[in-house]
């Protein structure tokens, strides 16, 4: 049944022979609003099956991203034809869902490598310095790789704390969001920016000032509240704490970090301008092949030569990468009509969503697009919420990083930043929050953690928005 998604798109794939000529489009000014439901469904799902049927969602998943996508699948091929159809899919798994599996993949395998162990005291000092340390590789290995990598020192550098919750309620905020910020390797929707055509360097050299304006605030909100409840402990320190030492296991890995980096690198200043057909009038870009074809191979190489007592030490197992990839999967079948519809503009069913975010000038309103795209990704998958708003904008890269600097800033930092706003609002979040559970910390409940972010975040965006979304 895990595989079932993927056969769906296979079966469809497959009906029509691959010789077709060139695949034909969806035409997203004939697509109503109800070829969107399958999309609404699939993101509801996400968020409200772990909250309301936690069991059923364990063991079904899968199934339910299955269901999703054939309620696209299906109408489209009774209505479009299987031609068409299976155009879309395979452009879909082919130029999107692929390469964005395989760079989460190969992050979540490398990342899992590494194992930093030790007898650091959780302190305000120290707490606040693993915070800026997750931050920063939170660009550089993934908000999930760095997640996987620092939570589990940080709460072995705070057991003793009777007051912690704080210490990982931040962690979220700043190493599991905000921190994914500055590359195309931070976080998903970034990277589906990346495979849109947005420059590498455009997201440090665009993203660093609200990034770094976010971090240094949460930093010393983080700090001065840590400070506090740490003075509040004084009678449970040790009064002679032993020596720090700090160890890092399966340290190779970092060299595999390195060529992930590189190899993303790569493929964005490498252009050869050669395409390797996929079949359905589909072809993928050759720097696009060949990078992938090297993420595969270092995910592989990390494999052969980590130690296994590593990565059973570091709790890892590979249900987090099955659960994304069946999910995302479903996630990305069922986007292809909304997509289409947004590309329609006007023509569109969606045109009064076109309306909200420009202004009677025709100029987009670049506050409102931080704002839309970050209550959406509050609550829904921040990946695609972004293509959304990316392709409600005109989707295309080189105006947008022009001409539309800031309303392309606007949409990239309301979908990282503001999945910090609830648990279900980036994938890390959920799993942070088990971690510390099955440690035995006590976590805010759903309602109660989106108090503290209301309390915290809220205004920050609010400050961000005078600031860089005017």
């Amino acid at each position: 049944m895990k595989r079932i998604v993927l056969a769906a798109l296979l079966s469809v794939a497959l009906s029509v022979p691959a010789l077709a000529a060139e695949g034909a489009h969806l035409d997203g000014a004939q697509l109503g609003l109800i070829w969107a439901v399958p999309f609404a469904g699939m993101l509801l799902s996400i968020a409200l099956f772990p909250l309301l049927a936690q069991h059923f969602w364990e063991h079904h998943f899968g199934k339910v991203s299955a269901f999703w996508a054939a309620t696209f699948i299906i109408p489209c091929v009774v209505m479009f034809g299987a031609l068409i159809t299976a155009t879309e899919l395979v452009h879909t798994a082919a130029l999107e869902y692929l390469p964005f599996i395989i760079l989460v993949y190969s992050l979540f395998v490398v990342a899992g490598g590494v194992r930093v162990a030790g007898n650091l005291a959780g302190n305000p000092a120290t707490n606040t310095s693993m915070l800026a340390i997750g931050t920063l590789l939170a660009s550089v290995v993934g908000t999930t790789g760095a997640s996987m990598l620092m939570i589990r020192p940080l709460i072995v550098a705070n057991k003793n704390r009777h007051r912690n919750i704080h210490v990982f309620v931040f962690f979220i905020f700043l190493v599991a969001n905000i921190g994914g910020s500055l590359t195309p390797l931070g976080d998903p929707p970034l990277f589906l920016g990346f495979l849109k055509g947005v420059d590498f360097l455009w997201t440090v050299e665009a993203m660093f000032a609200p990034m770094a304006t976010s971090a240094l605030i949460l930093l010393a909100l983080f700090y001065a509240i840590d400070s506090y409840f740490w003075h509040q402990e004084r009678h449970r320190r040790v009064a002679h704490p032993p020596e720090r030492e700090v160890k890092i296991e399966g340290v190779h890995n970092v060299v595999y970090l390195a060529g992930i980096v590189g190899a993303v690198l790569f493929s964005g200043v490498w252009k050869p301008g050669i395409a390797v057909p996929v079949g359905f009038g589909n072809a993928m870009p050759l720097e696009g092949v060949v990078r992938d074809l090297i993420l595969l191979g270092i995910a592989y190489m990390s494999l052969r030569t980590t130690r296994r007592n590593i990565r059973i030490e570091n709790a890892f197992t590979w249900i987090p990468i099955q659960e994304v990839a069946l999910l995302f999967a479903g996630i990305f079948i069922t986007i292809i009509p909304a997509l289409a519809i947004l590309r329609a503009g006007h023509d569109g069913a969606l045109a009064s969503l076109l309306a909200f975010v420009t202004g009677p000038d025709g100029r987009p309103i670049n506050a409102a697009y931080f704002w839309l795209t970050g209550a959406l990704s509050s609550f829904l998958d921040n990946a695609p919420t972004y293509l959304v708003f990316f392709n409600l904008a005109g989707g295309d890269a080189q105006v947008l990083m022009g001409p539309l600097f800031h309303t392309l800033l606007a949409i990239s930092a309301g979908a990282v930043f503001m999945g910090a706003n609830t648990y279900i609002g980036n994938a890390p979040n959920f799993m942070v929050k088990s971690i510390c559970e099955e440690r035995g910390i006590k976590m805010p409940s759903f309602f109660g953690y989106m108090a503290w972010s209301g309390a915290i975040l809220l205004p920050l965006f609010v400050l961000l928005t005078f600031i860089f979304f005017r």
